[in-house]
């Protein structure tokens, strides 16, 4: 029979995975020879033998890949046959940059259950026990390739019986870099009291009592550690709000399984896949229970499922059925993940501590999504998303996107590949901000990026961190780009269209614009390739107090009704509202530190002021999220005026029937639904015009307004009637997590182009 040759590069997510177990076998099934191995651009594989053999090996290598594996493209050509007698898995080659995508962790597999629990086998209740097809990746790595040598396990030798498994092709440990085994590997102990208890078996025991009897404990996990209590438990709960200063906003829940998480919430079937999923993202949905102290103010609930191997012996061992599971540390600041660093930083907020002894590379939080009108979304990308690459768009340098200031990521665009780091927190924070440097260094250096060589891209805000910290670096070219753009930019660049023409929707809270300005209310016509121009806004309002006002509705407030002086007077006194309110209304008539705005997001903050939200916020996005929540149980009963006249939406129509209502006395609730349907159809309205003035048929909407699932179910039925396409994000957050793709799209395309973004 005639025999040939191919070498075959297999590029995408194909390490860490168990890809090369896979071709081993699968070369042994067809009775092909050759090799396989780890490259920094992928899987590296030469195969020879019969030709209808590779060909049937290709096709399946292509079609039948293991269910982790994400195979974007393969580089086969014809070789010279060596005369191979045998396939081999050989040592890993790195030659040249690494193009490889870093697998993402993954939640403890079936397989690995059933050994967990099972009496006679030699992990029994061992809480590090993985294989190739779970448990953590991201977090272990320290480089590329992967392999044991590079992650956080390299202190641990296999013990002889482990070796066997990960040499052995048909096991299913073969090559699974973090495998180990009670013998051999990493064990968990408590720090309780000052002392400090060992045996997996004994420690997890004494952690379930300490969860039973109200205590709260910080567990570390894959990327991090979390503080958690009996989420039942009305004082428990209430003691961690008070400790971590968490305010108001709401705490994530773990449920022991499935059935338990749909009696704390509505799983639609999309939302229990996603629950379900390897990623065991945090989910968003309706409550079905109320928890005192959860989530206050709020009809959601945000529930995951256990995704560790500890985590299952927790509830094995009896913890409550639901537990808080809320990321170690103080209210906005990044998740603990050094055990020295959780010792010394949970001080006063835990009361004992789960510690592993397996280091953790980088922190990694854990993501949240949530099921809306236009399909998941992904509030919060980190654990089992990140670093997935998010999009493809050809560049001609690396470029490094370091996205905003709230809700960081940052975005390496390389080889064609845009990949999105975890989500990194404020930057205002001092621990937020050396996770954000942190990760910075460590994408170039496992793509080995000199700064010298890429472009940096960066907010237009001069007062950014961010922007100041892409600013001192020695790079090829910095590049500014204005923050509404990158987020529509954003939607485009995850769905691989940068040269589709859409006009463009970005509503968010705070964002620079062209003329000095805090925009936050824009329409755009145009796309990623030739760039968007400013088609329409908000009616201007002044801000006084400039960022103070996104934490006190009632200035947002006072510089919305601003322009309607009488009645901003009349409304503030016959609420009773507060002097701060007063003092607003001074400050705008005097120009003191008042700023002109075109928020949407503050224009939602002064409507929950009207209605009673008359506190200061506790955490980013509060006011809005409560007026949601207000508007959610009550039926739709009027829509008031928010006219759009070609250039701008005008606000005062709006403004002044939500302030007659409530003078009238109309139902808050009744008055809140009213007016998300008001903002959805100005929306609606200036798209539809705009689309026929340009002839563009698709409509993207961006920025943290539109996690608002109730404004999304409004468009929803609004553009229903009509032929527009709607687009959102889907794997990239609308909010600012997913500003540094869009950066890192619109820089591509211009410096491909070398067009100037238009104003």
């Amino acid at each position: 029979m005639m025999k040939t040759a191919q070498r075959i590069r297999v590029h995408g997510v194909v390490q860490g995975i168990g890809f090369r177990p896979f071709i081993f076998r699968l070369a042994k099934q067809l009775g092909v020879y050759g090799w396989v191995c780890n490259g920094e651009k992928g899987v590296e594989i030469h195969v020879e033998g019969e030709v209808e053999k590779i060909q049937k090996f290709v096709h399946d290598m292509k079609e039948r890949p293991p269910a982790l594996a994400r195979v974007t493209d393969l580089e086969i050509k014809d070789v010279n046959v060596e005369g191979m007698h045998d396939f081999k898995i050989i040592e890993s080659m790195r030659n040249d940059r690494p193009t490889v995508h870093i697998p993402a962790d993954l939640a403890v597999c079936s397989s690995c259950l059933t050994e967990l629990f099972n009496k006679e086998n030699r992990r029994y209740l061992y809480p590090y026990i993985n294989c190739t097809e779970c448990g953590p990746r991201y977090t272990v790595i320290q480089r590329l390739p992967y392999d044991r040598p590079y992650t956080t396990m390299n202190s641990w030798p296999m013990c002889p019986a482990c070796s066997i498994e990960y040499h052995e092709p048909a096991d299913r440990r073969f090559h699974a870099q973090p495998t180990a085994c009670p013998k051999c590997g990493p064990h968990y102990y408590l720090w309780w009291q000052g002392m400090e208890m060992r045996g997996d078996e004994r420690v997890i025991e004494k952690t379930v009592q300490l969860l039973r009897d109200g205590h709260i404990v910080a567990i570390k996990g894959l990327g991090g550690y979390h503080l958690a209590c009996d989420a039942e438990n009305e004082q428990a709960v209430s003691m961690l709000r008070k400790r971590k200063r968490r305010g108001k906003k709401p705490f994530a829940l773990m449920a022991k399984d499935l059935k338990i998480a749909k009696t704390l919430i509505h799983l639609s079937p999309e939302e229990e896949a996603l629950i379900m999923s390897t990623a065991r993202p945090i989910v968003l949905a309706k409550g079905r229970r109320f928890l005192p102290g959860v989530s206050p103010d709020n009809s959601d609930l945000g529930v995951m499922l256990p995704y560790t191997p500890l985590h299952h012996l927790l509830f094995h061992f009896g913890a409550p059925d639901v537990l808080v599971m809320t990321s170690a540390n103080r209210s906005s600041e990044p998740i603990v993940y050094k055990d020295e660093e959780a010792k010394e930083a949970l001080q006063g907020l835990a009361d004992a501590w789960l510690i592993g002894e397996r280091p953790i590379a980088r922190r990694v939080d854990d993501s949240i999504v949530r099921v809306s009108a236009f399909g998941t979304a992904v509030i919060r990308r980190a654990r089992g998303y990140s670093p997935f690459p998010v999009a493809q768009f050809p560049v001609e340098r690396p470029i490094l996107a370091v996205g905003a200031d709230l809700k960081n990521t940052i975005t390496l665009a390389v080889n064609g590949q845009a990949i999105m780091s975890q989500h990194l927190g404020d930057l205002a924070h001092y621990e937020a901000f050396t996770a954000f440097e942190q990760t910075v260094n460590d994408l170039l250096s496992m793509y080995d990026i000199s700064l010298t060589e890429a472009i940096v891209a960066h907010d237009l805000h001069h007062d950014y961190r961010s922007t100041q910290f892409a600013l001192g670096l020695k790079a090829h070219e910095h590049i500014g780009i204005q923050h509404h753009r990158a987020h529509v930019a954003s939607v485009l660049a995850e769905r691989n269209v940068l040269e589709k023409r859409v006009i463009g929707v970005a509503f968010d809270g705070t964002g620079f614009g062209d003329d000095g300005a805090i925009w936050g209310g824009e329409l755009f016509a145009g796309s990623v390739e030739e760039g968007f121009e400013r088609r329409g806004h908000l009616r201007y309002a002044l801000l006084p107090g400039g960022d103070a006002a996104a934490r006190v509705p009632l200035q947002a407030l006072a510089g919305f009704l601003f322009d309607m002086s009488q009645l901003a007077e009349t409304v503030g006194k016959q609420l009773l509202f507060p002097d701060r309110y007063f003092t607003a209304l001074k400050m705008t008539e005097k120009r003191l530190r008042t700023f002109p705005t075109t928020s949407i997001g503050r224009l939602f903050d002064a409507v929950a002021a009207l209605l009673g939200f008359t506190e200061e916020i506790s955490f980013e996005g509060q006011a809005a999220i409560w007026l949601e929540h207000l508007a959610s149980v009550y039926p739709l009963e009027k829509v008031y005026p928010f006219p759009w006249d070609g250039k701008e939406f005008d606000y005062r129509p709006l403004l002044h029937a939500i302030v007659e209502d409530r003078l009238k006395g109309r139902d808050v609730a009744g008055i809140a639904r009213s007016f998300h349907m008001s903002i959805a159809e100005g929306i609606f309205q200036s798209a539809i015009a705009l689309g026929e003035e340009y002839g563009i048929d698709t409509v993207v909407l961006s920025g943290g307004v539109f996690q608002n699932s109730l404004l999304q179910a409004d468009l929803r039925t609004l553009f229903a009637k009509s032929t527009m396409n709607v687009w959102t994000g889907n794997g990239v957050p609308p909010n600012d997590g997913g500003i540094s793709l869009g950066q890192a799209a619109l820089a591509a395309a211009r410096h491909l182009t070398h067009r100037p973004q238009p104003n």
